[in-house]
């Protein structure tokens, strides 16, 4: 004889069936382990817009410093030269035009920081303008390397833009680092005033075909500025 099974009652308790629950803690786990979408690493290899951005940045800092430097030498320069009744010191010949546009130092400043007169403040107009010289020389070779003005870096342009430094490029490394090694040249041959083994590097990519283009000599008219 077949035994009656009585329904059981619907659990009015709130509690929750234990099948259930078991159900929804596997899509928990999975949603961990497969999440819907994966967020991207900022500094994996492969996004060289961060070499050209973090590089270029790190030699605008310098124009920036070097251009007031300049100004305050040429401008107190002038103010000596005056004051004995000589010519203005001639410029120096120099790969970039330099058109800077700043506030000439007063009478009190110049005294100030060159108690010392004409001379101290020549070889002060010589090593800042050099300076100048060298930072912006580097700005122009970071803009020649991004060939076609895209505002990154390729793999192709990184392998010109390593060796031309003296540096060895390897791809694997991420932007961040490939970044801080162009700038950490840049800061060795600034200390230096290395512009001859900067010229032979712009050189070289001469060589492969980059040339300053129009938007280049544009951003550099405006750091000059």
């Amino acid at each position: 004889m077949l035994k009656r099974v009585q329904p059981s009652l619907p659990d009015h308790t709130g509690n929750v069936p234990a099948m259930p629950l078991l159900i929804a803690i596997a899509c928990a786990c999975l949603a961990g382990l497969y999440p819907l979408s994966v967020s991207a690493d900022p500094d994996r290899p492969g996004k060289q817009s961060d070499v050209f951005r973090q590089f270029t940045q790190h030699i605008q800092r310098q124009i920036e410093l070097d251009k007031t430097a300049f100004a305050q030498a040429s401008g107190c320069t002038n103010w000596f030269y005056h004051q004995e009744k000589q010519p203005s010191a001639p410029p120096i010949a120099q790969p970039i035009r330099m058109d800077l546009v700043l506030q000439p130092p007063s009478k009190e400043e110049c005294l100030r920081i060159y108690p010392r007169g004409l001379e101290s403040v020549r070889q002060d107009f010589h090593r800042t303008q050099t300076s100048l010289s060298v930072s912006l020389t580097f700005y122009e070779y970071a803009l020649v390397g991004d060939r076609n003005d895209d505002g990154r870096y390729s793999r192709e342009e990184l392998q010109d833009i390593f060796p031309a430094l003296a540096l060895t490029f390897d791809p694997s490394r991420s932007p961040g680092a490939q970044a801080a090694s162009l700038a950490g040249r840049f800061d060795d041959w600034y200390r230096l005033r290395n512009l001859e083994h900067l010229m032979t590097g712009m050189a070289q990519l001469y060589e492969k075909g980059y040339r300053v283009s129009p938007a280049d000599r544009a951003e550099l008219d405006r750091v000059t500025k």
